[in-house]
Order: structure tokens, then sequence, then C-alpha cells
């Protein structure tokens, strides 16, 4: 767990280096990191969706993944709720909550963040988790400094996401199977470029309503394994 423990105060120390050098930047320069943040956000989901489907299964799962997942979440008003829960704490809840949900996509459902728990766990490894805390802590900062020290709230959901992982490393690794992790790294792509694309201002998405979209590649492995289907 010192890798997870590592990333998790990595976020905590990025987020309010961050939310103090907000203060001693003009709004010329906010706007600047907060355009760097949404690029790299967009950089980084289409290059997760480039590299997961030259390695896909099953080519159109993704669509069917977004829409049940985004049918699910409306139905559940995820987004609604974090919204109504984060505003409680933040005079800008909106905006937070922004931040906050593309915050736990960044820093939850990247390749290192799955693998690296698995490798501390079966390994002792935490190669992945350290490169994770690096990526993390210069991430946060940029995010914290445009939506402020709140960002560190998704170092809660990071240690309790890389710590079930963790606990659970011997029973999730051969579940973990590379053609699985491609289906969830595409749609997990497609949730990170959707957040780059609300941050630049070119499109408001959902994204929270999104999240139920990565349970269904699990569970359409796990009903194949049961009920062999062939196309």
């Amino acid at each position: 767990m010192i890798g997870t423990i590592a990333n998790t105060v990595a976020i905590v120390i990025g987020s309010a280096v961050g939310s103090v050098a907000k203060r001693g930047l003009g709004e010329r320069y906010q706007e600047v990191l907060f355009c760097a943040m949404g690029l790299a956000a967009v950089g980084i989901g289409v290059n997760a969706i480039v590299v997961g489907m030259g390695d896909s299964t099953y080519p159109v799962l993704f669509i069917a993944s977004l829409a049940i997942g985004g049918v699910v979440g409306t139905g559940l008003d995820i987004a609604g709720r974090f919204d109504r829960c984060v505003s409680k704490r933040s005079k800008d809840g909106g905006s937070l909550a922004q931040g906050l949900s593309t915050a736990i996509m960044l820093f939850c459902f990247g390749t290192l963040s799955i693998l690296g728990p698995m490798n501390s766990a079966l390994y002792g490894d935490e190669t992945y988790l350290f490169t994770n805390a690096m990526l993390d802590l210069v991430t946060s900062m940029v995010l914290a400094s445009s939506f402020g020290f709140g960002i560190a709230l998704a170092a809660v959901v990071l240690f309790c996401w890389q710590g079930a992982i963790f606990l659970l490393a011997n029973q999730l690794a051969p579940l973990l199977t590379a053609e699985l992790m491609a289906e969830i790294t595409i749609v997990g792509g497609f949730l990170i470029l959707a957040s780059g694309l609300g941050i630049l201002k070119i499109k408001e998405v959902p994204v929270m309503n999104l999240l139920p979209a990565l349970f269904v590649p699990p569970l359409w492995f796990a009903l194949v394994s049961i009920v062999p289907i062939n196309f």
C-alpha cells in the first residue's frame, strides 16, 4: 500500500500548491492553465481510445457501454446528486463538480492506477504507482489552480479505488484479462475525452452520468464466459 499512500499524498500536496498558486495568478494565466488541462485530458483520452481499439475484441462494445451506462447514470441522476453534494461544500459547486469529475477520471481510471495496485500486491513492485504519483502531482496542481483545493477530495476516491484493487488483487487478477482491460481502456478514454471537452467549453457532457459505462465491459465478459456467444 506504500505506492497508493504516496499517490494519495501527491494529490493532496499538488492540490494545496495549486490552490495557493492560484492566488498569485492573474485571470489570463488561470485561463491558460484551464485550457492546458483541457487539452491534456483530450490528448490522454484520445490516446487511451486509440490504444484500446487496437487490442479490442468487441469493436462495438464501447458504444453499447456508453449508451447503457448513460441511461443508467441518468436514471440514477448521478451528476445531479454529485453537484448537489459538492455545492454544499463550495459556493461554486458546478465548477468544482466539473473539476472533481475530471480529476476522478484522470486519477482513477488510467492503466497505471489499475495495474499499479495489482503489481504492488502481487509482486511488491511500486514502480507504476510511484510513476502515477508524479503524474497526479502535476495534474492536481493544474486542476487546483483552476478549481481550488476541493480537488483534494479526489484523493479519497483514489485511495478507496486503489485500496480495493490492492486488497482484492488475488481475486481480480485472473479476471482483468488483456481483452477486458482493452475494453475498459476504450470506455475510460471516451470519458476522459468528454471531461476535456467540457473544460475547453466545447461541449458540456454529464460525465458523472456516464460512469456506469465502465461496468458494462466486465459484465459482458462475465456473460460471455457463462453463455458463449459467437459472432
